[in-house]
């Protein structure tokens, strides 16, 4: 596995902390009511947004769930944007209309997010047949969770990508969890990369927490899609350290003690640890990005309150 160059790491290392910093502040207005509805945040899954987005192209579309913040986020969206839209104001990237499940912003590839679970794996398939009609190049990108998989659209999005070799990577963010149902009582084959066997596509699992892992596993699926040689199955274990959304319980179907070991893991400070390590950045240059983005969300949250309805 190719190691990124200093300069790329960085860039994860801030897109990272820019996905937390984000979902920690929209957490907090939810707490004071300036989200309306429901907010379902990104914490601890940041590697996977980052380390697929870094192989993208504008042009490149994603679609997402009602989980899709850090998508958003990693696929150029604004910060002012996407915090606007959660507020419900005109500054927003659905100038405040679609709410926290549903932003779009085709200007950068961010071609919806929906709390319908399952759907978006057809949509980047029906992208990924268009690209593939217009000779474009591009890919067509579906994020989605471990329940997703045992929905009927799975099955038949995955074998049509299979079959007409459709320029599309489809990532399942396995943290576990369908809002409270564990994966493990509810799928028959607990891997889910196993399943593109089935489609007689490549499957691959990686360590969702790490960076580097997704980074390169993302990047073979790209170039494969690029190439004319067809859809890649990436299965990503990782874990949501918040409730499947705010304001819910979150104890009664996992313990404080799995969400303490899983916050232990956490990607940013895994990233963080292994750039210090290397001698790529000083822990004060560090530290000055973490600021940096701090400051930029804080901005944003202030523009986005002050925006009109």
């Amino acid at each position: 596995m190719t190691e990124p160059p200093p300069a790329e790491l960085l860039r994860l290392y801030r897109t990272m902390v820019l996905i937390r910093r984000c979902e920690e502040q929209l957490a907090r207005a939810h707490q004071r009511g300036l989200v309306h509805g429901a907010c379902h945040t990104y914490v601890g899954q940041e590697a996977v947004a980052a380390g697929v987005c870094a192989h993208l192209r504008r042009e490149d579309v994603v679609f997402s769930t009602h989980r899709g913040h850090g998508h958003a986020l990693a696929k150029g969206v604004p910060p002012l944007q996407l915090v606007a839209e959660l507020y419900g104001r005109a500054a927003g990237c659905s100038q405040g209309r679609g709410g926290s499940m549903h932003l779009f912003s085709p200007e950068v590839g961010l071609m919806g997010t929906s709390g319908i679970v399952g759907p978006c794996i057809l949509q980047a398939a029906g992208a990924g047949y268009s690209f593939a009609l217009l000779g474009t190049g591009n890919v067509g990108v579906a994020f989605f969770g471990d329940g997703a998989v045992n929905n009927a659209a799975f099955h038949e999005g995955l074998n049509l990508a299979a079959i007409w070799k459709l320029p599309v990577l489809f990532v399942c963010e396995n943290n576990g969890f369908a809002t409270e149902v564990p994966f493990g009582y509810a799928a028959g084959n607990p891997s889910v990369a196993a399943r593109g066997a089935a489609y007689g596509i490549p499957g691959v699992e990686v360590d969702g927490n790490d960076v580097f892992a997704v980074r390169a596993a993302a990047g073979e699926a790209v170039r494969r899609a690029r190439a004319g040689e067809g859809p890649t199955l990436l299965e990503c274990k990782t874990y949501r350290t918040r409730p499947h959304a705010e304001g819910m319980g979150d104890f009664t179907y996992r313990t404080r003690e799995d969400v303490e070991a899983w916050k232990a893991k956490c990607p940013i400070q895994r990233l963080r640890t292994l750039i210090a390590a290397r001698g790529d950045a000083s822990d004060a240059e560090l530290d000055a990005i973490d600021a940096e983005v701090q400051a930029e969300v804080e901005k944003a949250h202030a523009a986005a309150e002050a925006a009109l309805w």
